[in-house]
Parts: C-alpha cells; sequence; structure tokens
C-alpha cells in the first residue's frame, strides 16, 4: 500500500510513476481543456473503429455454430441452465455490440458519467443527490432519442437483451432501453443500474437484483465499479454484489468519481484506503485498475481551493479520463478475442459441471448396489460433503479446480433436485466434441 501511495503521490505532482500515466511516444498527443465529449470524438477519429465498418460477421457466425453445436447440447443434457443464472445464449449475444456495465452505490455519479460520455442527455435520465435511477437502462445507438420498454426490447429475438425474460415482469417493469445519436453509441452500449442500497432497502427490490447483476456481468465487456470520493464506505451489499462478479475480475475497471471535492492529502488517504477495501473485499492479490475523475456536474463552489487553477492537477484528470475513455475506444477492436475467450471459458464451465454430475450420480448408483436404504439420504450426504466432492471429482477426470462453480450456490441448486439421478447419464461423446472445439475448430476459424 506504501508503494501505492508513493505512486499516487507522483502523478499528483506531475512526476513519472509508472507506465501507464502517460501515452508512448508513438502516440498522437493530447489536448487538454477538452470536454469529454470532444476528447471521445478526437479518439475516435485517430485510432477507434465504427463497429458497423467491421468485418466480423464470419468470426461471429462460426462461433455461434460451434456452440450450437459443441456447448449447447451437452449444456441441456446436464441441465447447465438450473445451475447457472442466465445461462441460455442467443445468437445475439455472439455479435452485440460490445457491453459496458456500471455499478455503484447510489448518487456515486453512474447517470452523470454516461451523460458526460454523450455529451448530453439521454431519455429517461435522471440525477439527484438521491437514489434517482430505480431500475436498469440499456442506452443504445438510435438515429432519434427515444425510450424503448424492457417488455419490447426483451421480445426481439435479434436483441442481445432477450433472456431478460426469464426474470419477469418484476423485473421488465424496471427495466428499458434508451437511444441517442451520440457518436460513442455506434461502438459501444452503455447499461446504467440502480445504486446499490444499504440495509433492509436492498432487499425489498420486486427481483433478484444480484441474479440481474451476474445475467448483466456475463456478457458484458467491461464492468465499471464506482466510488464517490467523499462516500467511500463498502457496504455488506455492495460486498455481496462485487462477489457475483468473481469469476469476472479481468473485466472489471474501478472509477473513484468526484475527486475535484477533497484536498490532495485527502485524495492520497482515500486511494490507499479504497486499494486496502478492494483487496479484502475481492480476494485478489492485485486489485483491478482504478482511474480517478470527476464525471459530475459541478462548479468551483463544490471543488477545492487546490484544485484551482492548478495545472498539474489538471493534467492529472486529463491523463486519467484519457486512459479510461481509451479503454471504451478499443473495445470492440478486441471483441473477437474476448468472444471467443467467453466461449471456452463457458464450455470449461460446462465441462466441468457435466462431469461433477455425473461423478455424483455414480455415488448414488454406487450406494444402490450394496444397500436398500433411501437414495434421497445418499443423495443429501453428498451435498452436505460437496467440498470434498470437488475434489474427488478433479482428481478422477483430471479437472481443474479453479473452474469448478460457487460451493454454496450448487449446493442450494442441488438441493432443488429431488434425484440426480433424473438427470441423463453423461455421454463422453459430447465432452470429445467439445474438445475437438478447444483443439483444432476455433484454430482454424480464427486463421
Amino acid at each position: 500500500r506504501a508503494a501505492d501511495g508513493a505512486a499516487l503521490s507522483l502523478r499528483l505532482k506531475g512526476g513519472v510513476a509508472d507506465d501507464d500515466d502517460f501515452s508512448g511516444p508513438d502516440e498522437p498527443p493530447h489536448k487538454t481543456g477538452l470536454t469529454t465529449e470532444e476528447q471521445m470524438a478526437q479518439m475516435l477519429e485517430e485510432g477507434g473503429s465504427d463497429w458497423s465498418s467491421m468485418d466480423k460477421d464470419k468470426v461471429f457466425e462460426g462461433l455461434r455454430s460451434l456452440y450450437l453445436k459443441r456447448v449447447k447440447p451437452l449444456e441441456e443434457a446436464s441441465w447447465y441452465s438450473h445451475f447457472a443464472t442466465g445461462a441460455t445464449l442467443e445468437a445475439s449475444d455472439f455479435d452485440a455490440k460490445p457491453m459496458v456495465l456500471l455499478l455503484g452505490q447510489y448518487s456515486v455519479g453512474k447517470t452523470s458519467f454516461i451523460r458526460s460520455l454523450l455529451g448530453q442527455n439521454f431519455p429517461g435520465m435522471r440525477i439527484g443527490p438521491e437514489p434517482t435511477t430505480d431500475g436498469f437502462t440499456a442506452v443504445m445507438h438510435g438515429v432519434d432519442e427515444r425510450s424503448i420498454p424492457g417488455h419490447a426490447l426483451s421480445m426481439q429475438k435479434d436483441s442481445p437483451f432477450h433472456g431478460l425474460s426469464d426474470f419477469g415482469n418484476s423485473f421488465l417493469s424496471r427495466f428499458n432501453g434508451a437511444t441517442s445519436a451520440a457518436p460513442i453509441l455506434r461502438n459501444i452500449t452503455l447499461i446504467d443500474t440502480p445504486g446499490v442500497l444499504a440495509g433492509k432497502k436492498q432487499s425489498t427490490r420486486e427481483y433478484n437484483y444480484g441474479e440481474v447483476v451476474e445475467w448483466f456481468a456475463s456478457r458484458a465487456d467491461l464492468i465499471i465499479v464506482m466510488f464517490d470520493a467523499h462516500k467511500l464506505d463498502i457496504s455488506d451489499e455492495l460486498t455481496a454484489v462485487l462477489e457475483k462478479l468473481r469469476g469476472h475480475q479481468e473485466k472489471i475497471r474501478i472509477l473513484l468519481n468526484k475527486v475535484q471535492q477533497i484536498d490532495t492529502q485527502q485524495l492520497m488517504r482515500v486511494y490507499g484506503a479504497l486499494m486496502w477495501s478492494l483487496g479484502k473485499v475481492m480476494h485478489v492479490p492485485e486489485v483491478p485498475r482504478v482511474f480517478m475523475g470527476s464525471f459530475w456536474d459541478q462548479d468551483e463552489t463544490n471543488t477545492d481551493k487546490e484544485w484551482l487553477g492548478s495545472q498539474a492537477h489538471a493534467a492529472l484528470l486529463d491523463r486519467e479520463k484519457q486512459d479510461l475513455l481509451r479503454e471504451l475506444i478499443t473495445l470492440p477492436q478486441n471483441s473477437i478475442m474476448r468472444r471467443v475467450s467467453e466461449l471456452v471459458k463457458r464450455a470449461r464451465a460446462v465441462k466441468v459441471h457435466a462431469y461433477l454430475i455425473h461423478y455424483l450420480r455414480k455415488q448414488i448408483a454406487g450406494w444402490a448396489t450394496v444397500t436398500v436404504w433411501d437414495k434421497g439420504a445418499k443423495q443429501a450426504e453428498l451435498i452436505e460433503s460437496l467440498d470434498k466432492e470437488f475434489v474427488m471429482a478433479a482428481r478422477r477426470y483430471n479437472l481443474p479446480l479453479g473452474d469448478f462453480p460457487n460451493l454454496a450456490k450448487m449446493k442450494a441448486s442441488l438441493r432443488e433436485i429431488k434425484d440426480l439421478r433424473a438427470i441423463p447419464r453423461l455421454n463422453k461423446n459430447m465432452i470429445t466434441d467439445m474438445e475437438r472445439m478447444f483443439t483444432a475448430e476455433i484454430p482454424k476459424l480464427l486463421d
């Protein structure tokens, strides 16, 4: 943490803390003092490609075909959809624009951040110090500004949000789309979310907030978790949401917002405290990249005096903003490999799941040959000792324990099935077909 503090101190003073603080010598210089929209337009012109001009249809069609032929049959045979939230993949999941999911407690500036990127308001937008965003909003590209009800979005087969219909009317009534002609939306789709509430308020939502976040996280290309420099507390509810993001750490970026409200010394302390808290909550040795910024409506009365007229402080925020915008701009360029990675990660999870169910069924079947006792008791015993069964199954079938599902969630899903023997026996030819996808078909597709 001392190293983090020293690095931040150098960044605040304008010194070089690491290679990420400055653009490389081959990169074109960016003008400072531009608005977020102007910087975005400049970066789009320099290096960002329009999604519509990219010829990726062949690769996406190939990935979709491989999923339908090699992965989905094993998913259906092993009841994978019962155990994984939002497991069903649609054709649109493979060729949809990159999706950016924004998360955070209420009033950290998620909606203001989107408006800053767009350079304009969008339909249905509300901003205030109290919890104002009470539903999920997909901000998409369109020739005109309009709001689309969630039911209509989920009914469209070619919509990337078709799978949200599984969450029912209680969620769809709190979900809507908003279209805007802002240039950045030609490349990405932004997902605005309700703020994470504290205490019992979070549990009063009429839908399962955590499962919806998990659905979006599994399909998002980038997840930005926002914090207010003045309200750094990570509540138990936010911790539970961050737990839903486990397995997606490579997508997560942290944005410390409204930093101009505090002085330099306070910012160093807040930055260090945030790094320490995230390390504990996310259970990772290295926390995701932390950006700093002030993406919100402000005037000089809200700005600490150290930031007023300071070129060094202005240059710091400008570099941080450029780094974050560059990540957003380059998402479409990296979309092919990201889709391949997601398909491989999903196939590995399905393989582990299929072998695990196969192993548990065999334990029950073996019990049946030596005793006439209730098979339900044996199944309950296996569920109670599931952590040990994970290890045994991993050894027997040479599976990495890192690919196994969440223990508590797996136990809960298994308890909902009266007799595991109702799940069909594993056809190992399906495993062989899926292995061929890894070793031959995906490399051939990319060649």
